[in-house]
């Protein structure tokens, strides 16, 4: 019996459970309530022009959105998903808002097993409060958008990558294949993230042990994801084609100041992650060519730097850079910067306080006015009847004003239209060709036959963009936006048949992305 008991796998002590299992186990409940709390504090306030879209989609039939996003120019993983969130939860600002808290709630122990796993505890904890705080993510959690989960996905992604390609760790290649898969059906950038990745095979092939196998497993990879997005293939063909509209201008050399401004939130968190994530970095550089954690961190900068590179260059030819598509860069970074500030030492650790006390100071102000569309619709509900017309200049602003009008505001139901003519589906943007139908498009041939077709005593409500933020207003499509929004305003003003009823709304909230103001008229019956 003495010998048996011998042979029994002693049990843990208290002290290695506490600090192997306990301790980081209430460190990630205390960051999920910290970014629960950030995440979810102007949860339902707003909805803008680009939210509009996503639940414009996704009320579309399931199986119907991957067909009818070959006019929107966008993957359908996430339109997909909240479709199906939305029949479960509901459509209302909050609810659809809410998926977006969930994926970033995510990335909390996401980045914990991603540093863990590859870097050690001290990484995973520091990379799992960084994810909780970070004021990108934080935005975005509350934003009826693909962002958020565009992030999750790059840091799981390169994750995988680094396990597979710097460390040699092959049974994590299937979970790799899916990630990028996944991360290339949420968006259009995870092309340019595959792109920075496959750079970053370059110092991994260079000191790998294996290097017989070494590209067979990066076909196998890369191959595997290319597999999986085949099927989607002809539609992104068919979307660069004709739904190309050039709402931006190619981007200049302030990428730098985009990225400490937006994605790391100014640069006092910018400056203490390069100095002492910088020292911690050099140090693991230092150390002798094989070491994996060296390879591990090459790679990380490699994937970002390619990938910023790559997505740059693409732009000056085909303009697709904003602020918040550099998101697709933040999972890499935050991993890195993990490590960083784990092999800083207690530099490290006073980086990551100062970090996390700014990060978690809550930011609501842009969250709560994004649009005033919901102040339009209040105002201009109670006097819309069947079959009024109203025309958004800014057609993508269309399916936003449907959503509010007709959806949420209980308004009958409403006949749309755009500078472009007659909308068929209201609640998704045609982007195909729309630049050049913008371009020729003139009161008297797109105006004038919807004035003709309403009856008398019927309403319409022209509503324009707020463009006064002139340097939002610089690409060739907004600017366009702009003076077909003048003229068509113009036009309507003075056509005999039509009188004034107001403005709406009546009082102005500055909007903190795109704001609209309307004009009710009525067609006389004399």
């Amino acid at each position: 019996m003495a010998s048996a008991a011998q042979r029994l796998p002693s049990l843990p002590r208290a002290g290695t459970l506490s600090s192997g299992f306990v301790l980081p186990g209430l460190a990630l409940l205390f960051l999920l309530a910290v970014s629960t709390y950030l995440r979810t504090e102007s949860l339902g306030e707003s909805l803008w022009m680009d939210e509009g879209l996503s639940i414009g989609i996704a009320s579309q039939p399931l199986f119907d959105i991957p067909g009818i996003l070959q006019v929107d120019g966008s993957p359908p993983l996430y339109y997909m998903a909240l479709s199906i969130w939305m029949d479960l939860v509901g459509d209302g600002p909050a609810e659809t808002q809410a998926l977006s808290v969930l994926v970033a709630l995510i990335a909390v122990p996401g980045g914990m097993w991603a540093g863990w796993s590859l870097f050690g505890r001290r990484a995973g904890l520091i990379c799992a409060a960084l994810c909780a705080v970070n004021p990108f993510l934080t935005g975005y959690a509350q934003e009826t958008r693909m962002y958020s989960l565009m992030l999750v996905l790059s840091l799981l992604a390169t994750a995988a990558f680094l396990h597979v390609f710097a460390f040699g760790r092959r049974r994590y290649l299937p979970l790799f294949a899916v990630l990028l898969a996944l991360m290339l059906y949420t968006h259009n950038w995870g092309l340019f993230l595959a792109a920075g990745l496959l750079c970053a095979l370059v110092p991994c092939w260079y000191v790998s042990e294996v290097r017989s196998s070494f590209w067979k497993d990066a076909l196998l990879g890369f191959g595997f994801a290319g597999l999986l997005y085949l099927p989607w293939l002809p539609t992104l063909l068919h979307q660069v084609r004709y739904t190309g509209a050039p709402w931006l201008n190619p981007p200049n050399f302030g990428a730098p100041v985009q990225i400490s401004r937006s994605l790391l939130g100014g640069g006092t968190p910018t400056v203490a992650l390069l100095l002492a994530g910088g020292s911690g970095i050099a140090a693991v550089i230092a150390r002798r060519l094989n070491d994996k954690e060296r390879t591990a961190v090459i790679a990380g900068a490699v994937t970002v730097l390619a990938t910023l590179a790559i997505a740059w260059l693409v732009s000056q030819v085909s303009p697709a850079w904003t602020t918040r598509y550099l998101g697709v860069l933040l999972g890499p970074m935050l991993l890195i910067a993990a490590l960083g500030l784990a092999r800083s030492g207690n530099l490290g650790l006073v980086a990551l306080v100062i970090v996390f006390g700014i990060w978690a100071i809550p930011r609501s102000y842009g969250l709560e006015n994004k649009s005033n569309a919901s102040d339009l619709r209040e105002a201009v509900v109670p006097e819309l009847s069947k079959g009024d017309l109203v025309i958004s200049m800014q057609p993508e602003q269309g399916p936003l004003l449907a959503y509010h009008l007709e959806q949420l505001g209980g308004a009958p139901k409403l006949t749309f239209a755009s500078p472009l003519g007659a909308v068929e589906n209201d609640r998704v943007m045609d982007w195909t060709d729309a630049y050049d139908k913008l371009e020729v498009a003139t009161p008297a041939k797109n105006l004038d036959p919807l004035l003709d077709r309403l009856p008398a005593g019927g309403k319409v409500l022209i509503v324009h963009p707020v463009t006064r933020r002139a340097d939002d207003w610089d690409a060739p499509w907004t600017q366009l936006v702009r003076r077909r929004s003048a003229q068509w305003g113009a036009a309507l003003a003075a056509d005999k048949r039509f009188k004034l009823v107001r403005a709406v709304p009546p009082n102005y909230r500055p909007a903190t992305r795109i704001g609209v103001r309307g004009v009710l008229y009525e067609k006389k019956t004399g």
